[in-house]
C-alpha cells in the first residue's frame, strides 16, 4: 500500500492510493469521487497492463465529463424527468441528461453527484475506506445520507467493493462503480472483439431517452441474449429499435446501454457476468449481490477526450458493466425497491475478479 498526495478540493486532501497483491496486480484509487484510476493485471504471457480507462493527473479527473472510474449516485443510472414521489411528497432532483439541452432526466446523481465530491478516506488492511455525507437537499434528494464504500484487494486478484449507507429521511439509493474496462490492456484495441457473458434472461426496455418503459422483456431469440458467451461486436450492428436508442457515434445502429435482470436474484453474492479478451487471455468475473447490471458499450466515445499519455479515447475504447438496481426504480413499483428509510442500512457488495485463460 502506498499513498500519493494529488491535490486539494472542497477543503480536503485528494490522494491516490495504490494497492498491490502477491500476484503483481495493482489497483489505484482516489478519494475524488471514491473512484478507481487504474487496474493493472497480467495477460496470459505475464505482461502487466492497465485494463481500465483513465488519466495521468488529478486535474483530469476533476474535469472529467464521462464518469471515468468513480462511484456514482445517490442514484446511479437514470431517473425519468428527475422526479419521484415518496409517501405522497413529490421530489424534483437536478436534471442533467436527455433532450437537446440535457435537461430532461437525471443521470448518475445529478450535475454534482457523488462522482464530483471529495470523500473522506482512510487506509485499512488490504484496502481503503471512503466515506461521504450527502446532505439533505443535495442535488434535490431528501435526507442526510451517510455513505461508506470500502475497497479491498486479495491475493486471488479479487477487487471487492462493500457499500453501506444510512439516512434520516426516506431517499432513493443505488450506488455502483462506473469504470470503463478494456481487457486488451493499455487501450490497444476496441472492445468489440471481447467476449461477454451476462447471466440474465430479461432486460428492461427503454424509450428514446433511455428511461425504462416498465416492461420486463425476455432476451430469448434477441440480440440482448448474452447467456451464452458472444463477442460484443457480433450483433451490435443489427437494425434494432432498442439498440438505436443507445445512440452515440454510430448514428445508424446505436449500441448497448441497457439494464439486464438476473432472474435468480436473492441478495446473495453470485457470479453474474464475465468479460473475456481472447487475444490477451484476460478475463474479469463480476460477482454481485445486485439484481441487475447495466452494460454500456462506449457508444459516445469519439476521440475528443484524451486519456493516459495523451492517447485519444476513441469509439468503443472501453465498456461499463455496472452492477446495480434498475434505472428509474422509484417510479416503477414492481421494480426492486431502492428507497432507504431511517433505521435501515443499505448494504451491497460486488467483486471484480481477474484472471487468464
Amino acid at each position: 500500500m502506498s499513498t500519493e498526495v494529488w491535490g486539494e478540493a472542497e477543503g480536503k486532501t485528494i490522494n491516490q492510493y495504490t494497492l498491490m497483491n502477491a500476484q503483481g496486480m495493482t489497483v489505484k484509487l482516489t478519494n475524488w469521487g471514491a473512484g478507481v484510476t487504474s487496474i493493472k493485471v497480467a495477460d496470459r504471457d505475464g505482461k502487466i497492463e492497465d485494463v481500465v480507462l483513465g488519466y495521468d493527473s488529478w486535474l483530469e479527473y476533476y474535469d472529467d465529463c464521462c464518469y471515468t472510474g468513480p462511484i456514482v449516485g445517490r442514484f446511479g443510472n437514470r431517473i425519468g424527468k428527475g422526479q419521484f414521489t415518496i409517501d405522497g411528497v413529490e421530489y424534483q432532483v437536478t436534471r442533467n441528461n436527455g433532450g437537446a439541452n440535457n435537461d430532461v432526466n437525471q443521470l448518475h446523481g445529478g450535475k454534482k453527484g457523488l462522482h464530483k465530491r471529495a470523500w473522506d478516506s482512510r487506509v485499512i488492511n488490504n484496502g481503503v475506506e471512503m466515506s461521504y455525507l450527502s446532505i439533505d437537499g443535495e442535488e434535490g434528494y431528501p435526507g442526510n445520507l451517510n455513505i461508506k464504500v470500502t475497497y479491498t484487494l486479495n491475493n486471488d486478484n479479487e477487487l471487492r467493493l462493500d457499500y453501506q449507507a444510512t439516512t434520516d429521511k426516506k431517499t432513493p439509493v443505488n450506488l455502483t462503480l462506473h469504470a470503463y474496462f478494456n481487457l486488451s490492456g493499455d487501450n490497444k484495441r476496441d472492445i468489440e472483439g471481447q467476449v461477454l457473458t451476462i447471466k440474465a434472461d430479461k432486460t428492461t426496455p427503454i424509450d428514446n431517452l433511455l428511461i425504462p418503459t416498465g416492461e420486463l422483456a425476455s432476451v430469448e431469440g434477441t440480440i440482448f441474449d448474452f447467456r451464452t458467451a458472444k463477442a460484443i461486436g457480433q450483433d451490435i450492428r443489427v437494425k434494432n429499435t432498442q439498440l438505436s436508442y443507445g445512440g452515440g457515434m454510430d448514428t445508424e445502429y446505436g449500441g448497448y446501454d441497457h439494464n439486464w435482470v438476473f432472474s435468480d436474484w436473492d441478495k446473495s453474492l453470485k457470479h453474474q457476468a464475465t468479460l473475456y479478451d481472447p487475444i490477451s487471455g484476460r478475463y474479469m468475473d463480476i460477482i454481485t449481490q445486485e439484481p441487475a447490471i447495466q452494460f454500456y458499450s462506449g457508444n459516445f466515445m469519439d476521440g475528443s477526450v484524451k486519456g493516459r499519455n495523451g492517447k485519444p479515447i476513441k469509439f468503443r475504447a472501453g465498456l461499463a458493466l455496472e452492477p446495480q438496481h434498475f434505472p428509474d426504480s422509484p417510479n416503477h413499483k414492481h421494480f426492486p425497491n431502492t428507497i432507504l428509510a431511517p433505521g435501515e442500512t443499505y448494504t451491497t457488495s460486488s467483486i471484480y475478479k481477474f484472471g487468464v485463460k
